[in-house]
């Protein structure tokens, strides 16, 4: 299936995480010949990922960024505009269940998860409208199940991610005389580097992945990065989602909305 997204420039938040939902949607993009920008902060391995791509031949460019910061948003944009003169889609991607409750956390922290999770999301949509209007462009932005379900002691990653899916409303809402189409994709447990490490600071970490996938109805299994990937560049997609706007839509087996008799044991 085409998905019409050959020589679009696509700037995905957080796109060089190497097989986690970020550097997932990033090949993914990459494989229906789209031009990615990722604009993430530079840790570890994601220096090596763009080179990567880059030996491959695929036109991957890296914008180090503190996405917390608006003007290091702003510059981002600015960069975009100057070596590619447009731009078709953001993706928000970058974000971390960072752990900041009500009692493990304090009201500082609290803020700091929502320039974290959040406010990059409203400062790229803002400096990017331009460009986004002149190609009639996308935003597809990741969610969570904790927005839904809630899940305890995360009350920052929370608010950010309730506040992202009230935004995907929102600007659905506001772009429609541009005809800038916004969506949400809602994953639930997706097994990637990032989750696997948190299962290794558990007592039992197995014990623990038996009892949650036990819980996921569809399967049985977790979600994979690859299947986020996949809804991500569809909704991206001017000719087969090119009537799809201001959704959620859960990938993530059932786990969010089916009655859960039917994972008991």
């Amino acid at each position: 299936m085409d998905l019409g997204l050959k020589d679009h420039v696509i700037l995905v938040t957080g796109g060089a995480s190497a097989n986690g939902i970020g550097g997932t949607i990033t090949h993914t993009l990459l494989a229906e010949g789209a031009k990615v920008v990722v604009v993430t902060r530079v840790t570890e391995g994601v220096e090596d990922f763009i080179a990567e791509a880059r030996t491959a031949g695929l036109p991957c460019d890296l914008i180090a960024a503190e996405l917390a910061n608006p003007d290091e948003c702003r510059r981002a944009i600015d960069a975009i505009a100057a070596t590619h003169g447009r731009l078709h889609a953001i993706v928000n991607n970058a974000a971390t269940n960072d752990g900041v409750g009500l009692e493990r956390g304090d009201p500082m922290r609290f803020e700091q998860s929502l320039r974290d999770n959040l406010l990059h999301c409203y400062s790229l949509a803002h400096y990017g409208l331009p460009l986004l209007k002149q190609t009639r462009g996308s935003i597809v932005s990741i969610g969570s199940k904790v927005a839904v379900t809630g899940q305890g002691n995360t009350s920052g990653y929370a608010a950010a991610k309730g506040a992202l899916l009230a935004l995907t409303r929102e600007w659905a809402a506001e772009l429609l005389p541009c005809g800038i189409r916004v969506n949400a994709v809602m994953p639930a447990e997706v097994m990637t580097p990032a989750y696997q490490r948190w299962l290794a600071t558990l007592d039992d970490g197995s014990a623990a992945l038996e009892k949650i996938v036990a819980q996921i109805p569809l399967g049985r299994r977790m979600t994979t990065p690859e299947e986020i990937a996949a809804a991500v560049a569809f909704l991206l997609s001017p000719t087969q989602s090119g009537h799809t706007t201001g959704q959620q839509l859960h990938v993530d087996g059932g786990y969010v909305h089916l009655d859960r008799m039917l994972t008991a044991r």
